[in-house]
């Protein structure tokens, strides 16, 4: 494992005047790049071959234009933890911001225990959003005090409408969701999936099955800075997901008839900006504070800027309730979310999540506190 010593280590022998922040080609990497560029630090990109147009052409640095400043072109995305990507990462002096798309795309092991660039980030937490881990997100929220939906270990216990999440078989970083509410529905949906080969009976077996929670959803994105020891809710979205939006633009009878030939997929593909009603701010902050403690507790260093729990907000009686039922412990991607007025009530100013990141790197470079934002 490389320890936060050792990557303050790669951090310190830069040079202080030429740091850059650096991202995989995907995911949130224009955001991180134009919050850099916001705040005077050059960026680089690594862009898999056939997909890197986005950075060296659209986007490139030209003059006063674009916010990509330096383009690594690999064959494939998990070419970045090999010996020569991690030199050049090194030598441009790149403070790294990790996304699920760099955990997806690259070996967990390899990220963990070879990448020998400095990322911005605790490189432990990533893994525990995957359900298969121990002491994983249920685990930190439940130590966190959190409210989450019911859970079934058994399908045979199965006494009210619940959701099941299982890895698809073609793409297991994408989940295939399904409704039921009783064991016969259980086997009948998990048998139709695993005829039409869209799961395994692997990821059955390690499906999480859990109490489907009424209630308008909301992806709550926070940002936790060591050199304040501070929670900040940047901002606040909703999900856009294919093909579950155009499902739900129908019509009651057509969505009937669409059912009867497509069945809903949950595939994230946008996200939509959303606003909550300021008296369920302090519930929305406490938990973000909660979950911050817990992972500190369990692995040190803890949270290193930004997060997201993912949830829905109950109706009642006797009150409304915050319920999470998703986790992202790093840079989640919804860059709309500097379009709500919560990191501006804060700041005096709209502020998207990349930008967030790079005035932290930035003020702990000036005060000489590199060390305690990377690992």
């Amino acid at each position: 494992m490389v320890t936060p010593a050792e990557a303050a280590t790669f951090a310190n022998s830069y040079d202080p005047g030429s740091i850059r922040i650096g991202c995989l080609g995907g995911h949130s990497a224009l955001d991180v790049c134009r919050g850099a560029k916001s705040q005077g630090l050059e960026t680089v990109v690594v862009a898999e071959r056939g997909r890197e147009k986005t950075y060296s052409k659209y986007y490139k640095t030209d003059g006063d234009k674009g916010c990509v400043d330096h383009v690594i072109v690999v064959d494939k995305f998990s070419d970045i933890t090999s010996p020569a990507v991690q030199k050049q990462l090194r030598d441009l002096n790149v403070i790294f911001i990790h996304s699920r798309y760099f955990w997806v795309y690259c070996n967990w092991q390899e990220i963990e225990n070879n990448f020998k660039v400095p990322i911005f980030g605790n490189r432990i937490l990533v893994r525990k959003e995957e359900r298969t881990e121990t002491k994983n997100q249920y685990f930190l929220l439940d130590e966190a005090n959190i409210a989450i939906p019911k859970q079934f270990k058994d399908p045979k216990d199965i006494d009210r409408l619940v959701l099941v999440k299982a890895a698809e078989a073609s793409r297991g970083y994408e989940r295939a969701f399904f409704l039921v509410s009783d064991l016969a529905g259980y086997q009948q949906k998990a048998d139709e999936l695993i005829k039409s080969k869209q799961i395994t009976p692997q990821s059955l077996k390690e499906a999480v099955i859990e109490e489907f929670v009424v209630g308008p959803q909301l992806n709550l994105n926070y940002f936790y800075s060591p050199l304040d020891e501070r929670i900040e809710l940047l901002g606040t979205d909703m999900r856009r997901q294919t093909n579950l939006d155009g499902l739900l633009r129908l019509t009651a009878p057509e969505q009937i008839e669409v059912l009867k030939h497509v069945s809903p997929k949950y595939i994230e593909n946008g996200h939509v900006a959303i606003t909550i009603k300021e008296s369920l701010l302090e519930k929305v902050f406490s938990a973000g504070e909660s979950f911050a403690t817990a992972t500190k507790k369990h692995y040190s260093p803890g949270m290193i800027g930004p997060f997201a729990l993912q949830g829905a907000v109950t109706a009642g009686p006797p009150k409304e309730e915050l319920v999470i039922f998703d986790v992202s412990m790093r840079i989640p991607g919804s860059p709309g979310s500097m379009f709500t007025p919560y990191s501006g009530y804060l700041w005096g100013q709209n502020m998207s999540v990349g930008e967030r990141i790079a005035r932290e790197i930035k003020r702990a470079i000036m005060t000489n506190q590199v060390a305690k934002i990377v690992t």
